[in-house]
């Protein structure tokens, strides 16, 4: 990597996703709604709390939708603050449905945060059926236009809420991992193949490059974990695979300090390598999705998709991954000049 240029280029979207990442706002989003539970044939005062809203520079308007064609309007909003308020609505006799229990989500609409909801946020009981009634008094209201924000942030998600702008760091540091580690076992069949010593050192400075990521990798999982799931280690089946995969790569510099012989070193190490790379698949990408998990992505657990990773998301979360995997390539460039220096200095 010796081209100034994609030098600049790496510096440049390292810096953008750090910047961009951290200081864009999220956009607006409920955080609690008490009470959760409620009866038909009610008048019923809501309280809520929210994150990053304006609920009193502006009017503010509030439906409990069951469904698109099931909603009712709130008769009174009282902003205490610019993140809380309480909400008044008449709650129907009846629900549009024969369920003795439904679920109902909170939509506030204003003109500065534009609209936001809370899905199934409130749980509303019947003691009696109606269905024709209940689907005339729902279905009185439609929800109008709902005005585009005046900024756009990153999306606001419940439990994730500021901790979502780790997706930056963490992910693109487990992508890189993945190409450099798939980098060295290329140099590993090259060196196998043709006895190049300078091959068997790219994949040392690709290991090591790697294995860092791979670390970095895991402390800011485990930072995030901590702000999610309430502890840094939870025994989770994807810490414990990575965990184990990531241990297969440091026995390789173990491995490479315990030979004197340099052709002997050299050809177990690429072997070990390439040994580690194919343990290291089914290790973090099979295994984790045959077990309960509370990693997104295994163990029945989705992913993050479009809803979560939307186009202001992948604005940055993409150079943030061609960014990491440049300065990883950077970084292995670095650590193979050195290696070749210290194998001159030792003849």
């Amino acid at each position: 990597m010796n081209n100034i240029w994609v030098k600049v280029l790496t510096v440049i979207l390292i810096t953008y996703t750090f910047i961009c990442g951290m200081l864009r706002p999220l956009n607006p989003g409920i955080m609690e709604v008490t009470p959760s539970r409620i009866e038909s044939g009610q008048q019923v005062e809501l309280s809520i709390s929210t994150y990053n809203t304006h609920l009193d520079q502006t009017d503010n308007i509030a439906y409990l939708s069951i469904d698109s064609l099931n909603n009712i309007k709130a008769i009174s909003f009282k902003a205490q603050s610019s993140n809380e308020a309480k909400i008044t609505f008449n709650i129907p006799n009846f629900l549009p449905d024969n369920a003795k229990f439904s679920s109902a989500s909170l939509i506030l609409v204003n003109n500065i945060d534009g609209g936001f909801a809370r899905p199934s946020s409130i749980t509303i009981g019947q003691d009696s059926v109606n269905i024709v009634a209940g689907k005339e008094l729902w279905e009185k209201e439609k929800i109008g236009h709902i005005p585009e924000p005046t900024s756009r942030g990153f999306p606001f998600r419940l439990i994730l809420e500021e901790t979502i702008r780790n997706i930056y760091y963490h992910v693109p540091f487990w992508f890189a991992m993945i190409f450099l580690f798939s980098c060295s076992v290329f140099f590993s069949i090259k060196y196998l193949v043709k006895l190049n010593e300078n091959d068997a050192l790219k994949v040392y400075a690709f290991n090591r490059v790697g294995l860092f990521y791979g670390i970095m990798g895991l402390i800011t999982g485990a930072i995030w974990a901590k702000n999610t799931w309430g502890q840094y280690w939870s025994g989770d089946i994807k810490q414990n695979m990575t965990a184990i995969a990531l241990l297969i790569y440091a026995a390789y510099f173990i491995l490479w300090k315990s030979f004197r012989d340099d052709q002997v070193r050299l050809r177990i190490s690429s072997v070990f390598t390439i040994f580690a790379y194919v343990a290291m698949i089914p290790l973090i990408f099979v295994i984790p999705r045959l077990y309960d998990s509370l990693h997104p992505g295994n163990g029945g657990n989705p992913a993050l998709g479009g809803e979560d990773l939307d186009n202001t998301m992948r604005m940055v979360f993409y150079p943030g991954v061609i960014g990491f995997i440049l300065l990883g390539i950077w970084l292995t460039g670095l650590y193979y000049r050195m290696s070749k220096i210290e194998n001159y200095l030792k003849q």
